[in-house]
């Protein structure tokens, strides 16, 4: 594989005769460069009336690798051969390098420029690619290139310090100014000389036009480069291969992708996310490019507009600057009714809403770094945990939340600075067990956690915050108006009649789906299940009236016929001549459910079939046990204005091993759900067990 390298434009203050002067010291040993071990000239030129002057030569650089690499190879020093063209009517000076060392196995060109500065004629650019090809070497291929890169890159950073070292010196021993070159008269004579046959390696050769003609377009200034002191000051110090990825990914980019091209800091974050791995780094940010397209993100901060129901629950918002100037998101976790939320706006809505967060953030950290005058490219989060609970942990939350992080770590890398957790209760551990194999190492690197008041006095959030800037619910001193979420009614849950548009509804679809009960007409989902030991678990929530819900097993498919396994069937579908006891038995005791009341429970499978899950309109006691109404009572049902109940349901199918593994750790909890765990983990027992937990 090629290894290329391509420098930003580096600008010296100084004119362009000075900076030459400057490099000719270089030559023809260099003591600032201790691998550069001398040089001599080969062949030098010059035109009839002086303005170009062409200088070929050898140069000797010791081998900077490891004592058997060296011996294996039976070298101490690697020779170079350097062409130079300095047109000083042009200001420009041309440089092209290539190894005449194991030239049959590595091959390494080089192309250098100095010009003149397009905006300054006083000031001198300077530009610099190279690549690197191993095709053989004795097996040493990628220890080679590693050596050869890391020390290339080391020189390039000593070249610009000792052009530098020169320029001082220059100064110091009183030549501030050179003049610029003036075309002196050429005699007749002089003229007859310069004329006749011409060394092919002569200036005839290097004249304008010829074959470096090319190399001086490719190098010369235009006004959509990077120049390295934008790159100190706006993006941060980067090495010299990280500079080079950069440029090449950005004019990859130039070339190739039809529309808007990203910001600098916005190319360099995706980058860093893959460890300045090019090919990566660049098939990650295609990806997100074309998820910003296909979803119109680019427009979102003029598009957005939360939902009020929103704006009131979500207990998120910025709040000043940490103490390094990034902007500061607060979210108060553990005060948010996500489960809430979620039923009340849907996933998309919720999603949208943190994607316009992430951007807010990406514009606020652009914002600080003008303000500050240095780089801010990321920003900070305060996570305040204090009301984390169980109702957090319910699975269609959960995963709703690894769908969240996974979109976010694909298309915002590396924009998360910190992340300061505070007030952990001791259901975090479990939360974090789920999130954390779907998130970045990098980024889980810059997660602190703290429990109780550990957060408050040194080593706490002092570090990172102002004092004047910790909110005060924190114990600070600031007022914060982030919002304080708190349980959103269930009065504002939606139900599919509710939806008034239908990708919402096959979005809401994929998590929720709602149901309503009638009297003599039950709702009823059938699974098929394969295994034996299975486990199937549910959530629901009563949004009116009083139901009662049940759990049946049977050994054949109930009408509408049979399915698929994994697909769902619902409805009213047991058949009307099935005898209880016979055709189908209960493996679930009835529950009865009010009005208001949040259901969770799981069932661990003994035997494969299908089971159903079955709601239907409460009765007085003494008529909850299941007899099966007839189709009159159904009719009757469906067409009769009386009382009708609804609620939202969400149900599962897991392997027993992948529930018990994730819900395992609960067992250390205080809370109802640890019965669910210890029933689910005692499942190898060969008996059948199950559980519900009703909130309200």
């Amino acid at each position: 594989m090629v290894q290329r390298y391509q420098s930003p434009v580096r600008v010296y203050k100084y004119p362009f005769e000075l900076v030459m002067a400057a490099y000719e010291k270089r030559f023809p040993t260099c003591p600032q460069i201790p691998v550069f071990l001398g040089s001599e000239v080969l062949r030098e030129s010059r035109s009839p009336d002086g303005a170009v002057h062409v200088v070929e030569r050898s140069c000797r650089l010791r081998v900077d690798a490891p004592r058997l690499l060296r011996k294996i190879a039976g070298v101490e020093h690697v020779v170079f051969v350097q062409t130079n063209v300095l047109n000083w009517k042009e200001r420009t000076l041309l440089i092209e390098a290539h190894n005449e060392t194991f030239a049959n196995r590595v091959v390494v060109n080089e192309h250098c420029s100095y010009t003149v500065h397009p905006e300054n004629e006083d000031w001198t650019c300077f530009e610099q690619s190279a690549s690197l090809d191993i095709r053989s070497f004795f097996g040493f291929e990628n220890a080679l290139e590693k050596i050869a890169m890391k020390q290339y890159t080391a020189n390039v950073k000593r070249g610009k310090e000792v052009i530098e070292h020169y320029l001082n010196e220059l100064i110091s021993q009183g030549t501030s100014h050179i003049p610029r070159w003036t075309p002196a008269p050429v005699r007749e004579e002089d003229a007859r000389n310069q004329a006749g046959p011409r060394d092919p390696g002569s200036l005839e050769a290097h004249r304008p036009g010829s074959a470096l003609g090319p190399s001086l377009e490719a190098v010369s200034m235009d006004g959509d480069k990077l120049d390295a002191d934008y790159i100190e000051r706006c993006l941060g110090h980067l090495t010299p291969m990280q500079e080079s990825c950069l440029i090449q990914l950005r004019h990859w980019l130039q070339e190739t992708h039809k529309g808007k091209i990203p910001k600098d800091e916005h190319i360099l974050r995706f980058l860093r996310a893959r460890d300045f791995h090019l090919d990566k780094a660049r098939e990650m940010l295609c990806q997100s490019l074309s998820w910003r397209k296909q979803h119109q993100v680019d427009l979102l901060l003029q598009t957005w507009q939360p939902p009020a129901l929103l704006e009131e629950f979500y207990a998120g918002g910025w709040h000043y600057q940490d103490i390094d100037g990034r902007p500061l998101y607060i979210l108060r976790l553990g005060q948010m009714d996500t489960k809430g939320l979620m039923k009340a706006v849907g996933e998309e809505v919720l999603l949208r809403h943190v994607l316009s967060v992430n951007e807010e953030g990406q514009k606020r950290c652009e914002g600080s770094t003008r303000q500050l005058g240095r780089p801010i490219s990321s920003w900070t989060c305060l996570l305040d945990l204090e009301g984390l609970n169980m109702r957090h942990l319910w699975r269609p939350g959960v995963k709703a939340l690894l769908r969240m992080i996974e979109v976010v770590e694909d298309n915002y890398p590396e924009t998360l600075g910190r992340l300061l957790i505070v007030r952990a209760p001791r259901v975090f551990p479990v939360l974090w067990t789920l999130i954390s194999p779907f998130i970045n190492e990098n980024t889980r690197r810059k997660f602190l956690i703290y429990s109780g008041s550990n957060y408050q006095g040194p080593g706490g959030l002092v570090d990172y915050l102002d004092r004047e800037v910790i909110p005060d619910f924190l114990g600070g001193e600031s007022v914060c108006n982030v919002p304080e979420g708190g349980l959103v009614p269930k009065s504002l849950y939606m139900t599919e009649e509710e939806q008034e548009h239908a990708d919402q509804l096959w979005q809401w679809s994929e998590t929720y789906h709602s149901a309503s009960v009638l009297r003599g007409a039950p709702h009823e989902v059938a699974m098929e299940i394969l295994e034996g030991e299975s486990v199937i678990t549910w959530d629901f929530d009563i949004l009116r009236g009083d139901v009662v819900f049940s759990l049946y097993h049977a050994k054949k498919v109930p009408r509408p016929g049979a399915r698929e396994p994994g697909t769902r069937a619902s409805g009213q579908l047991i058949d009307k001549g099935w005898v209880l006891g016979r055709d189908y038995s209960r493996v679930e005791a009835p529950l009865v459910c009010r009005e208001g009341e949040s259901i969770q429970g799981s069932h661990v499978t003994r035997w494969p079939g299908v089971y159903l899950l079955q709601w239907q309109m409460h009765s007085p006691p003494g008529s909850v046990a299941c007899s099966l109404p007839g189709v009159d009572d159904v009719l009757t049902a469906l067409h009769s204005p009386g009382p009708k109940c609804k609620l939202l349901y969400y149900y599962e199918v897991l392997a027993s091993e992948d529930f018990r593994g994730s819900m395992s750790s609960l067992e250390s909890c205080t809370s109802g759900f640890s019965q669910l765990s210890a029933a689910t983990s005692s499942s190898s027992s060969g008996q059948s067990h199950s559980s519900s937990l009703v909130s309200r």
